[in-house]
């Protein structure tokens, strides 16, 4: 099977898709799949990489994808062309099957996979629905929220009152009156801690609504919980599988549990400083805790018609004890040092098969969409 590999990408997590990618394809078992190259660059153009890319990340465990820009290896995309969508100066590349690992806007918020169920060609991960919801923040806590699951108490912010001082100023004392401080800030479309900050008072929190706007139109402020961070991996397919036994089958694995030793989870803490958090698999947990994490992370993932992959994240009230949902990521990290993984890992699930059970998922959904009707 000729599997292409996408990384790069459109967005503020370009870098990290660099990273993930490269271990995604230093780990593809070589005897099942060929492995093609696409890198996206930052201005959104997409480009075939030459083979050689592939043995460097190979022959060097810490290597990151490079992108090289030849302009006679961009690659065109011909809609609803299946294996022959994707093409090189005319010549078709006969993929099969196509790897996401990008992360963040145009590419994990369902606009890449939009662009791919136009091209017939079926690929891992959520789909275009529940990519473009579980990217929004504020959508993916209303539906939570719809189907009784627990959430942080929360407000969005739209820039249209950032823009009228009048409802800004309103909003701004209305939001620390019920909320009191701390606070989280966080654009509402952007993975990986982009744009979001801490704000232990007015003038802090001021200044992350300033740096939250400049990365998205919605910001989502939370109160701020005195917490432990928890995740937890979730693999199936929420639409379409019933058969447990089946590789579709919705199933939680290990929680693992985030120490960070910066202030919060941010941004440097996750890719830039190797002592940033300590991460600990399984979660210092209870029996009866691990399987409230596991359950509720199998309802937020269904909830979402979630589909392939994604990481649940929770918090856990240091001084109540009480669990709150905080985040999905669809197209989460899977860098050496990601959390994804490393917790499928601790439950039995090695590396290379999750990647196998990843494409047979993808698989088993696009077989299953190909039945439904689409015209009398």
């Amino acid at each position: 099977m000729n599997v292409a590999v996408l990384f790069g990408g459109k967005s503020s997590e370009h870098e990290v898709s660099l990273v993930s990618a490269a271990s995604v394809a230093r780990n593809l078992d070589k005897t099942k799949y060929k492995i093609t190259l696409i890198g996206i660059t930052k201005d959104g153009r997409w480009f075939l990489q030459d083979e050689d890319e592939l043995n460097r990340i190979c022959n060097d465990e810490k290597a990151a994808f490079k992108i090289t820009e030849a302009k006679e290896n961009q690659v065109s995309i011909l809609p609803f062309g299946k294996e022959a969508a994707f093409s090189v100066n005319g010549k078709p590349l006969n993929i099969e099957m196509v790897f996401p690992v990008v992360h963040g806007t145009y590419c994990e918020d369902g606009k890449l996979q939009g662009l791919l169920e136009c091209a017939d060609v079926p690929y891992v991960g959520c789909g275009v629905m529940s990519s473009a919801v579980s990217m929004d923040k504020e959508k993916t806590k209303q539906i939570w929220e719809q189907e009784g699951l627990p959430v942080v108490p929360y407000y969005c912010m739209k820039r249209a009152e950032l823009n009228d001082t009048k409802k800004y100023d309103a909003t701004f004392e209305k939001i620390i009156k019920d909320f009191g401080f701390p606070l989280f800030v966080k654009p509402c479309n952007a993975g990986s801690s982009v744009g979001a900050g801490k704000a232990n008072n007015a003038k802090e929190f001021s200044m992350a609504l300033m740096e939250a706007f400049l990365w998205d139109n919605k910001v989502l402020i939370e109160k701020a919980v005195n917490a432990r961070e928890i995740e937890c991996s979730v693999t199936g397919n929420a639409e379409i599988t019933a058969d447990e036994k089946a590789a579709g089958n919705v199933r939680a694995y290990t929680p693992g549990e985030i120490v960070p030793t910066h202030e919060f989870y941010d941004y440097d803490a996750k890719y830039n400083d190797p002592d940033g958090a300590a991460l600990k698999i399984p979660a210092n947990l209870d029996s009866e805790k691990i399987k409230e994490v596991q359950e509720i992370a199998k309802k937020a993932y269904s909830a979402l018609d979630a589909s392939g992959l994604s990481r649940v994240d929770f918090f856990i009230d240091k001084d109540s004890g009480k669990l709150y949902l905080n985040e999905i990521n669809t197209l989460p990290g899977f860098t050496s040092i990601s959390m994804f993984p490393k917790m499928c890992d601790a439950a039995g699930l090695k590396y290379k098969e999750l990647l196998d059970l990843l494409i047979e998922e993808a698989k088993e959904k696009y077989s299953n969409n190909k039945t439904i009707q689409t015209s009398r």
